[in-house]
């Protein structure tokens, strides 16, 4: 193995999110793993083919756990309670799998889908009844992606802009802490706790299974009002997040290419195949997923030492021909499509069923409902946010 230095790349990649940045085919092609300085000056290996991606995200000698410890290279500043990194560990520790993957499970609330279906409807009437362009972000996106993630914690779905805005801050990618992270982060973990403990207590949602499992004596000393809300506020954070940012990420490129919109709309079936490809895609993932080294780890020709920091480039991965022929095709028909976008490993995203579920569903309405959806300016045009964890645009005005 060589530890011998290699060229350096400027990271984070561009943040346009419609645009495949050119580094990611370089890095893939010439150095499948690279050094890299972070946005804090830290140093890291980026690795950006799919082999060695699945290689990291799958060994448990690389944690994202520990890259929360003090002193440890770093992707970006830690903003958050160090103790919220890892959501999924807290969970497990404290006995609260059960409620958490039951909440997560789309097959548990059968009223969902048909509740989804209905809520994408409605906000579609109102963008028709206002006239086009319309503005897909704050009409269409956000508030269903949130109207969903509000019945899963069972919080009142008009409440769903006051957690929205606190994710503004909450994913702030900065080279440094700054002031209005942990006010923000305490004020909506406030705000949870308070749902927690309202009169009558909840009885919907994650925050009714957590009011139940608080009143069994074999959990009482285990979960306090805080970690509950922390789980809470974390699950509403990353999977809102993460499901308006894709849905934004589709939409662009079902109106860059109406072909496929149009087969969603007369090709119900194809519906579930069309995500996946979707997700294999989309570039909403900002600036890679982080690992810290537990041990010395052998990662294509290179020594990653303990205590290194590992970075993994999903559009790397995602678009590696030696899994994806044709990986720019955007093939609603690929015979298989194991894309890396939900991670993988031990920390496989948990809600990826739940994902996918709001995903088919808000996909069919659009196509069905507005078939001649289009941007109302060029790509290139749209304003995508700096500093982010997600890719993501600020705003996405459309024609129908």
């Amino acid at each position: 193995m060589t530890t011998t230095e290699q060229p350096e790349f400027t990271f984070p990649l561009s943040r346009r999110g419609d645009v495949l940045p050119e580094e990611a085919v370089t890095l893939r092609e010439k150095h499948p793993i690279t050094r890299v300085r972070t946005m804090t000056g830290d140093e890291a290996w980026l690795v950006s083919s799919y082999a060695l991606a699945k290689q990291v995200l799958e060994d448990e000698r690389f944690s994202l756990k520990d890259t929360a410890n003090p002193g440890v290279p770093r992707q970006y500043a830690l903003t958050i309670p160090p103790e919220v990194v890892n959501n999924m560990g807290n969970i497990n520790s404290a006995g609260l799998r059960q409620a958490v993957m039951k909440t997560l499970n789309p097959r548990a609330d059968r009223e969902l889908a048909g509740r989804l279906e209905a809520e994408a409807h409605r906000l579609i009437d109102r963008l028709v009844e206002q006239g086009a362009p319309g503005e897909l972000r704050d009409g269409f996106t956000d508030p269903y992606s949130a109207a969903l993630h509000c019945r899963l914690l069972g919080i009142p779905s008009d409440d769903w802009r006051r957690l929205m805005a606190g994710i503004d801050l909450a994913f702030i990618t900065s080279p440094a802490p700054f002031e209005g992270s942990a006010p923000n982060w305490y004020k909506d973990l406030g705000y949870l706790v308070e749902r927690l403990n309202a009169d009558p207590a909840p009885t919907e949602g994650l925050l009714g299974r957590f009011a139940e499992l608080r009143r069994s004596p074999d959990a009482a000393d285990r979960v306090d009002d805080e970690l509950l809300a922390t789980v809470a506020l974390s699950l509403f954070g990353a999977g809102a997040v993460s499901t308006s940012s894709f849905l934004l990420h589709a939409i662009i490129a079902l109106a860059r290419q109406p072909e496929l919109a149009e087969r969603i709309r007369t090709e119900p079936a194809v519906v579930d195949r069309a995500v996946d490809e979707l997700l294999r895609v989309n570039l909403s993932i900002g600036d890679a997923l982080p690992r810290l080294a537990l041990a010395d780890v052998p990662v294509g020709d290179v020594l990653v030492r303990a205590g290194e920091l590992v970075l993994v480039l999903v559009e790397g991965a995602n678009y590696d021909p030696e899994v994806f022929p044709h990986p720019e095709r955007i093939d609603f028909d690929r015979p298989a499509n194991p894309h890396l976008s939900f991670g993988a490993g031990r920390h496989f995203c948990p809600a990826s069923a739940l994902g996918r579920t709001h995903a088919e569903i808000a996909l069919a309405v659009l196509a069905e409902r507005l078939p001649g959806l289009r941007l109302a300016l060029p790509a290139e045009q749209l304003a995508w946010r700096p500093g982010f964890i997600k890719r993501l645009p600020e705003r996405l005005p459309v024609l129908w």
